[in-house]
């Protein structure tokens, strides 16, 4: 089961995620993690329930469950949420990231940049100068998504050889490309709605 690690932790994290966001929910929200620890390891022929989630979310990035742990941790109050700014920072790099990797997979440009993650020397040095700058702006998560998805990296984690899976994968752009659209329509209404008017006094 060491194996099935990481299909075990995608299985608590995206769970709890998802069912801690119903208002119902609200009360058992400290008993939600045992509980799906405990039927992520229900067998269903042969294999363990989280086995079969990992089927739909292969195996996710650790940048990935590095959100998923820092939103748990939020909607259980032990942190507290990010300030929009950081918030924009994290979205901005990781769908750059997603830019960079996700049109050649696609077969939008002759460029492979999945290569580069095989020996990713160069790549690790940009990263160590992001999570420095971002270590400046105070962004504690995006300095722990970048050191822990390289650590994982270095101690070969996951089954992948490639730098690649360990920082970016489809959940974790497809939520960048979501939220940070949201948040330019969110601004676009904001700035486009009009101020309540001010009442003046008659003399």
């Amino acid at each position: 089961m060491l194996f099935l690690w990481q299909a075990h932790l995608s299985f608590i994290l995206l769970g709890f995620v998802l069912l801690s966001a119903l208002a119902l929910t609200r009360r058992w929200r400290p008993w939600l993690l045992p509980v799906l620890a405990a039927l992520g390891f229900i067998p269903v022929n042969d294999l363990p329930l989280a086995a079969y989630v990992r089927s739909y979310t292969d195996d996710l990035a650790i940048t990935t469950l590095v959100l998923l742990a820092w939103v748990s941790l939020q909607r259980l109050g032990v942190v507290q949420p990010l300030p929009t700014v950081r918030r924009v920072q994290v979205l901005v790099l990781f769908a750059g990231l997603a830019a960079v990797l996700y049109p050649a997979t696609l077969g939008l440009t002759y460029v492979d940049p999945y290569r580069w993650g095989f020996n990713p020397r160069p790549m690790i040095v940009l990263i160590g100068l992001t999570a420095l700058a971002l270590l400046w702006l105070r962004n504690t998560l995006g300095v722990a998504m970048l050191a822990l998805g390289t650590l994982a990296f270095a101690l070969r984690l996951k089954a992948s050889e490639n730098y690649w899976d360990y920082l970016i994968d489809p959940l974790l752009a497809g939520y960048c490309l979501v939220a940070g659209a949201a948040l330019c329509v969110r601004e676009v209404w904001r700035l486009l709605r009009p101020l309540p008017a001010v009442p003046t006094s008659s003399i």
